[in-house]
């Protein structure tokens, strides 16, 4: 049954609870076909459980609306059902994309005529400037500065935020490099980050990336493993394992290392792309430069990680003399 291949973990397919109860009661042609959008067209693993969280607790609002039957659906339930979200714009965005998604697929799959979610509209959402927090540069070196390097974790901690800085990165991306992604092209070091959508994206190694980068290399002595994962865990004797490093671990990494050096609460792994991304830009950069770094689809992406305004805009409001 179709159940089994949603719950395989080897396979690499989870979608939280299995099949919502409604799928459960339809058609195996159905439930194939459900199972198939999440496992055939959704590559990446954070997307695929957001997605998969979002049809779930809407077939399960349907149900408790009394609604047992896909063919039921009409655009009104589901405008009702965005209606009454109870969270933020953006996930109320991003709810009513999976759900469009998913039906969109069923459609195409003869399991439905048409799509409910078509002809809803969610609510307007713009963003003209990011929050992710943002460290000057002078806060960047000194936290850096401030990791002890007498550690394989501290090289390793320095490395990864070096990485993050200087290549305008994901986390995902960094954490998800193997030791070969940091090589040698004549002269210089390069990296090569795979990004959203499996796209591969090279960065040439800045020279401060390349010092931090080849003091951990040379104490981890991993170079051989060149297949191995290149930001490894740390076991309890504060030994690196074979394991990469989850995104889990980072974040926690951070924010301990913020809280030593008295930055802001809210500093995350976004923080090293935007901090990266304003400096450049402050120091003569351009968005299009930043863009292509960065690999983002738009500038206005790119945009949202620009905080040189921040500065501008303090000025004048002190121009204010009551």
């Amino acid at each position: 049954m179709a159940t089994d291949i949603v719950t395989r973990e080897p396979a690499g397919i989870t979608l939280p609870g299995g099949l919502p109860a409604l799928i459960e009661g339809a058609s195996e042609k159905t439930a194939w076909r459900f199972v198939e959008f999440f496992t055939a067209t959704i590559r990446n693993l954070n997307t695929r459980t957001a997605y998969a969280r979002a049809v779930a607790r809407f077939l399960a609002w349907c149900e408790g609306e009394g609604i047992y039957d896909l063919q039921a659906i009409r655009p009104v339930v589901v405008a009702a059902y965005i209606e009454t979200f109870p969270g933020a714009t953006p996930s109320v965005k991003q709810h009513l994309a999976a759900i469009r998604q998913c039906f969109d697929w069923l459609v195409a799959g003869g399991v439905l005529e048409n799509n409910p979610a078509a002809s809803v509209r969610g609510p307007k959402y713009v963003i003209k400037k990011g929050k992710t927090p943002v460290l000057s540069s002078e806060q960047a070196t000194a936290l850096i500065a401030s990791i002890d390097p007498g550690s394989i974790a501290g090289l390793r901690d320095r490395a990864l935020i070096g990485a993050m800085v200087y290549t305008f990165a994901r986390v995902s991306a960094v954490i998800g490099m193997k030791v070969e992604d940091y090589y040698a092209n004549g002269r210089r070091y390069w990296f090569r980050l795979q990004e959203k959508g499996g796209k591969f994206h090279e960065v040439p190694a800045h020279h401060k990336a390349e010092e931090l980068m080849d003091a951990y290399l040379e104490e981890a002595k991993i170079a051989a493993d060149r297949k191995g994962p290149l930001f490894r865990s740390v076991d309890r004797h504060r030994q690196l394992t074979d394991r990469p490093m989850h995104r889990n671990d980072v974040i926690r990494m951070i924010k301990r290392r913020g809280r030593g050096r008295g930055l802001p609460p809210g500093i995350c792994c976004h923080t090293f792309r935007a901090t990266g991304i304003t400096d450049y830009l402050e120091n003569g950069g351009t968005i299009e430069k930043a863009q292509a770094i960065a690999a983002h689809e738009s500038p206005r992406t790119t945009k949202l990680y620009d905080r040189t305004e921040d500065a501008i805009t303090l000025a004048e409001i002190e121009r204010i003399r009551i």
